[in-house]
């Protein structure tokens, strides 16, 4: 989509034109450093909206993955006997349940998101790719806030962090980019096929279980354990557990987990870039 600003001989006011972009375009990333201020605003208001009028507030952002991991531990760790390697089940579930959740949160909320923005998408531009990224921003505030009880469950275990700790970061940037990679190309379908909707949960359900999340990696024998890398939240699990519960290094899978997470991102900003001009028109 580009915008032309022309001055009308009659007036001195600038017309601002914009027309539809033609083929492949460039994600004009430079856009979104101008609408900096909409993208703070969308975050903060999907931050706000999730838990209004609740009674527990914030505090389902602990209460989601923490009975999570109580019936995992129960019905995995105990009853199926599970191995953990050589970590406490508990601890071994919630230090992947964290990243997980973040992930599921953000894609299930991003792939969603324009249907949700119709009115905000048919009235003004902006760079339409802003709506996907707040989504998956909002989800790390309830991110930060579940991580407190790692860290709870970290000193009752006696299970202190090293310096691979430094690397956290890297892990959640890469759930991050997974996750909005793979909802700018479920956002854009889901403004042509409605059916995206009923898709996006039966998919986060299969795709949980396609994670290392209630089991180890190390379960796999390579080169399987390497292809097993090709879901790019399988670097993120065994990365979240080996710089926090000093588990075994993720090695060559994390190195494919990357390139994919890469490239789910650059193809579905692509996609989503070449699908926008058509969104106020079917939406």
């Amino acid at each position: 989509m580009s915008i032309k600003n022309e001055k009308l001989p009659m007036t001195s006011l600038p017309v601002i034109i914009i027309k539809p972009s033609k083929g492949w375009v460039s994600l004009k990333l430079g856009e979104l450093w101008e609408y900096r201020e909409l993208l703070y605003f969308l975050t903060w208001r999907d931050i706000k909206v999730r838990y209004k009028q609740t009674l527990l507030g914030a505090a389902w952002a602990v209460i989601q993955p923490f009975f999570s991991m109580v019936i995992f531990s129960l019905f995995f760790g105990h009853l199926a006997k599970i191995p953990s390697d050589g970590i406490p089940y508990p601890l071994f579930s919630y230090a992947a349940l964290l990243p997980w959740n973040y992930f599921a949160h953000s894609l299930h909320q991003a792939s969603n998101s324009l249907i949700g923005s119709s009115n905000l998408i048919s009235k003004v531009y902006f760079p339409r790719l802003i709506i996907p990224i707040s989504s998956v921003l909002s989800g790390v505030i309830d991110f930060a806030i579940a991580f407190t009880v790692l860290l709870g469950m970290m000193i009752y275990y006696s299970v202190w962090p090293t310096l691979e700790i430094l690397l956290l970061p890297f892990f959640l940037l890469l759930a991050l980019i997974t996750a909005l990679g793979t909802g700018t190309w479920l956002s854009a379908l889901n403004v042509e096929y409605r059916d995206v909707r009923y898709v996006v949960p039966f998919l986060i359900q299969f795709w949980m279980f396609a994670t290392p999340v209630v089991y180890p990696s190390s379960l796999l024998s390579e080169p399987w354990r390497t292809l097993y890398g090709l879901n790019p939240m399988v670097g993120v699990v065994e990365g979240f557990r080996w710089v926090l519960l000093g588990a075994n290094p993720p090695g060559a899978l994390l190195v494919v987990s990357i390139w994919v997470s890469i490239l789910l991102l650059v193809s579905g900003a692509y996609y989503f870039r070449r699908m926008e001009k058509r969104f106020a028109d079917v939406i």
